[in-house]
């Protein structure tokens, strides 16, 4: 699990530094990743609730209401696990029921609009958002995951003293991406449209051709990683000083395994890579230090092509629990190089 850190030692050395944490997209196991890689930075970080701003982009966006409703670290290692109990038992039965393939997807496009958008200005929509409008209508439905983020933000509710107040605090934006027009929407933003977190989610986590689009005051949204992988980007005038990203479809350390699809999987890695650091760069050239971590080889080895595939779920955990040590020596050597 290897990390790299880009701009300058100064924002560390504020007393008080403002902190963001990045979550991206991964599937079902980049989700399982992360939670391992949490793990790992758990000491170099503030109570991950009390993170500054959290923005949270598909399998990013469940760790981050997982956070923002407190749900310990323990507590999500568990439900990864399949052994949650309580208030999550159900989720974790629901999610039991799920395989790593789409149920059959309608036989009509999944947005007009945008394939037709795509036709009109195609210099304007970027190739891979028009190529999802193209994508068939998903008939998966993500009633697990809705489950779980219910069960989390009431049980949130009930120990808050504004236990009626709304989830929008402005701490934690929720990446997904407007199905008709092509646009990133960051719910829980000022200005965004308003959505309950279990809906912002869901949009968040609804993969064109996979899953149903999320519907929401009218407007129908998809997974927000079909814009970026990680959304970095979009702390470019956000008030923090040191960004933490968990990028489980990136990798700053490949390997170079042999299988076609494998090889495959992995150009499209360091496609996303290079957006990734270039995104990075951009944000050290204002002043902040951001630090990048990504699966490794032994990490790649376990999680394969499939990401949505819940067979490996415990298993690319297990691996990443092990491996964030070694992310902490490398982190360390870096911090002190950089």
């Amino acid at each position: 699990m290897p990390a790299v850190v880009f701009g300058p030692d100064r924002a560390i050395r504020r007393s008080h530094p403002r902190i963001g944490l990045v979550l991206g997209a991964g599937g079902v196991l980049g989700a399982a990743w992360m939670t391992g890689a949490l793990a790992g930075l758990q000491d170099r970080l503030p109570a991950a609730a009390d993170v500054d701003l959290i923005v949270g982009t598909s399998a990013g966006s469940v760790l981050a209401a997982a956070l923002r409703c407190r749900a310990s670290l323990d507590e999500i290692v568990a439900w990864q696990c399949g052994d949650a109990t309580g208030i999550l038992s159900g989720s974790v039965r629901l999610a039991a029921q799920e395989g790593p393939f789409p149920p059959l997807p309608h036989l009509r496009l999944g947005s007009l609009p945008l394939a037709r958008a795509a036709l009109v200005r195609p210099l304007q929509v970027p190739p891979w958002v028009a190529a999802s409008g193209w994508l068939p209508h998903g008939r998966g439905r993500h009633i697990a995951l809705r489950s779980l983020v219910d069960a989390l933000h009431w049980r949130q509710q009930q120990h808050a003293s504004h236990a009626g107040a709304h989830w929008v605090d402005g701490h934690t934006w929720i990446v997904a991406m407007d199905y008709d027009t092509g646009r990133r929407v960051l719910f829980g933003h000022p200005g965004a449209p308003r959505a309950s977190l279990s809906d912002a989610v869901v949009a968040s986590c609804s993969i064109p051709g996979w899953y149903q689009p999320a519907v929401i005051d009218g407007r129908r949204y998809v997974d927000g990683g079909i814009r970026s992988a990680t959304s970095l980007g979009v702390l470019a005038d956000a008030n923090v000083h040191q960004v933490y990203v968990l990028a489980p479809m990136a990798s700053t350390e490949p390997d170079h395994p042999l299988q076609p699809h494998l090889r495959i999987e992995r150009r499209i890695r360091h496609l996303i890579t290079r957006a990734l650091v270039r995104q990075a760069k951009a944000l050290s050239a204002q002043g902040k230090r951001v630090t990048i971590v990504t699966p490794g080889p032994r990490d790649l080895a376990v999680m394969g092509a499939n990401l949505m595939d819940p067979r490996r779920r415990q298993a690319v955990l297990e691996v990443s629990l092990r491996t964030s040590a070694d992310s902490l020596a490398r982190l360390g050597l870096q911090a002190q190089v950089a």
